[in-house]
C-alpha cells in the first residue's frame, strides 16, 4: 500500500497541487511528472510526521459518529477539548481521521 494521500488536503498539499497544475498548463512539466511529485510528497509527509513529530496531545469529547472503512477510522466529536503541555483548546465540533501508520510504506 502506498503512503496515505490525506495530507494533500492541507494548505501545503493544495499549494503544491496548484503549482503543479500551473506548470502543466504552461508546458513546463508533464502530468506524469506531476503525479510522481505528488506521490513523493505523500511519502515524505507521512515519513516526516511518523519520525520527526514528538509532541503528544490528548483529547476528549462527545462522540457524534464514527466509521471504520479500509483501515481508516473517522470520528466526529462534539464539544471536544484538546490538551497539550500547559495548553487547552476547545472546539464545538471536530472530525478526526486516523490511519494505521504501519500499513503505509515508509
Amino acid at each position: 500500500m502506498s503512503a496515505y494521500q490525506l495530507y494533500r488536503n492541507t494548505t501545503l498539499g493544495q499549494c503544491l497541487q496548484e503549482s503543479l497544475d500551473e506548470l502543466i498548463q504552461m508546458g513546463q512539466i508533464t502530468p506524469q511528472l506531476a503525479l510522481k511529485v505528488l506521490l513523493q510528497f505523500d511519502k515524505a509527509i507521512n515519513n516526516a510526521l511518523a519520525t520527526r513529530v514528538k509532541s503528544r496531545v490528548s483529547f476528549k469529547g462527545k462522540l457524534n459518529t464514527y466509521r471504520f472503512c479500509d483501515n481508516v477510522w473517522t470520528f466526529v466529536l462534539n464539544t471536544a477539548e484538546f490538551k497539550d503541555v500547559g495548553e487547552i483548546a476547545k472546539v464545538d465540533k471536530v472530525k478526526i481521521v486516523a490511519c494505521d501508520g504501519k500499513s503505509a510504506d515508509k
